[in-house]
């Protein structure tokens, strides 16, 4: 892991570019794999928010659940990408380092009920739902399609970015 002095200019570094973004600097439109993505909203959302992952504690959030509030950048950054659609919202959510690391360390049970969790607290949050309500929709042909795209959009512009 890197030191605290490298993570905290890294930190930095991705606070300004995200900034710049923001600011409206035009993205080449020929290089983008999906047009969505010159949404700053929606392509790395995250660069600017400072998460520690070295903080985070898996196995106490599968013993104990876990408290919403420490997911407010997250849902606050779907809200706002739901607006554009359900991509958008799924494009934002698997973009979240937290979800990134569990998804990379941990069993794909425990990933899949972290990110149902997430997505449940998120309907409940937002749109009011109780779970069976949110988990028909996590369920729905729709969100499925859109998650699928997402991964898919994911996938191709990780490949590229090496």
């Amino acid at each position: 892991m890197a030191s605290p002095e490298k993570q905290k200019k890294r930190a930095q570094r991705a606070k300004t570019k995200a900034k710049q973004n923001r600011m409206g600097k035009p993205r080449p439109q020929a290089n983008l794999i999906h047009p969505i993505l010159a949404n700053p909203l929606i392509d790395e959302p995250f660069d600017d928010v400072e998460i520690d992952l070295s903080t985070f504690d898996f196995q106490d959030i599968e013993e104990n659940g876990f408290d919403p509030a420490h997911f407010d950048d997250l849902f606050q950054a779907m809200n706002a990408a739901e607006r554009t659609g359900l991509l958008g919202l799924c494009l934002v959510f698997l973009q979240y380092p937290v979800l990134e690391l569990v998804v990379a360390e941990e069993s794909e049970d425990a990933a899949t009920d972290f990110m149902m969790g997430l997505l449940i607290v998120y309907r409940a949050i937002f749109h009011g739902e109780d779970e069976d309500a949110a988990v028909a929709w996590i369920g729905s042909e729709a969100f499925q399609s859109a998650y699928l795209e997402a991964s898919g959009i994911l996938q191709k512009k990780n490949a590229r970015g090496r």
